[in-house]
């Protein structure tokens, strides 16, 4: 081991420890992420498809070019856009709006904050599967709920109207992601030093201006956190779709990353689908750093 003149080891031999170290660790990232990446890039620029034996050629760009000219790609980014933007925007706001509730002293509070958690314990399937019963047309909850309450007047199929279809698919989503917002909004809350709710009392600040002056800059960094990590998930989202809808009605629900499962998995057309999954990547990358932009700015509390 190499030493400079005091004995110590040399900053050259820390830094090949510490690369042997990491060794192992960087090679199962580059085996497990790297790699897999790598080769999804080179097939975006292929017309691979299983069900040709022909295929397999490099055509460069001719993927995203047929992306771009198919009306259903347009379709279902439009689509998935309008979900991540309601999602998010449903999310935040009530898991902010639930977190304020939360953070106030009142009889039962421990128990009714295990009990938000429960939605989102449940997993992905689970939670597709429930609300494609309670909104069933034949049997659902839902139903037997508005008939029995005089709303309507007979059942009705609501996951078989594209419209509607889309806003309970938005809703079932919301129900199951909201408690990540609670959660982390209620510890950055629970953060703030109560001293500075002090001062502001004691200068004469009522709570709204305390809570715009105060709460708000404060929360500013997790609430872009939340939007940040909401939108890459609910541009992904793919298990709800599957479970409820399947892309359906006639295409209500068919978002970008159910598009990139069918042309993938059910069409078996691996070139085309990794291009589609390159440029969902672009759209999370692009979508998360206007999010941060429009956000951006600084948490200082006003005087």
């Amino acid at each position: 081991m190499k030493r400079d003149a005091s004995g110590a080891v040399s900053l050259e031999t820390e830094g090949l420890l510490a690369f042997v170290l990491l060794a192992p660790a960087l090679a199962v990232i580059a085996g497990v992420l790297v790699y897999p990446m790598l080769s999804s890039l080179g097939l975006s620029f292929t017309d691979l498809k299983l069900t040709d034996p022909r295929s397999g050629r490099f055509i460069g760009l001719g993927n995203y070019g047929s992306a771009f000219r198919d009306p259903l790609f347009w379709e279902s980014l439009r689509r998935t856009v309008i979900f991540a933007l309601s999602t998010v925007l449903a999310e935040t706001s009530l898991g902010v709006a639930l977190a304020l509730l939360l953070n106030q002293r009142f009889f039962g509070r421990g128990f009714v904050r295990g009990l938000v958690i429960l939605p989102w314990a449940l997993p992905y399937v689970v939670n597709g599967i429930m609300w494609k019963w309670i909104f069933d047309a034949n049997y659902g909850a839902f139903n037997a709920a508005l008939t029995q309450l005089g709303i309507i007047g007979g059942y009705r199929i609501w996951l078989g109207d594209p419209a509607a279809a889309m806003a309970l698919v938005i809703f079932a989503n919301v129900w199951k992601e909201t408690p990540v917002a609670i959660l982390l909004a209620l510890a950055a809350l629970q953060s703030i030093p109560r001293d500075i709710y002090e001062a502001a009392e004691i200068d004469g600040s009522g709570k709204l201006r305390s809570f715009a002056r105060i709460t708000l800059p404060l929360l500013r960094p997790i609430v872009m956190s939340l939007v940040v990590i909401k939108t890459i998930w609910a541009l992904k989202e793919f298990d709800l779709i599957y479970v409820m809808t399947k892309g359906g009605p006639a295409n209500g629900t068919n978002m970008f990353s159910y598009y990139i499962y069918q042309h993938s998995f059910q069409f078996l057309n691996f070139g085309y689908g990794s291009a589609l999954a390159y440029l969902l990547t672009l759209l999370a990358i692009a979508m998360s750093v206007a999010y941060m932009k429009g956000l951006k700015g600084g948490s200082d509390v006003e005087a």
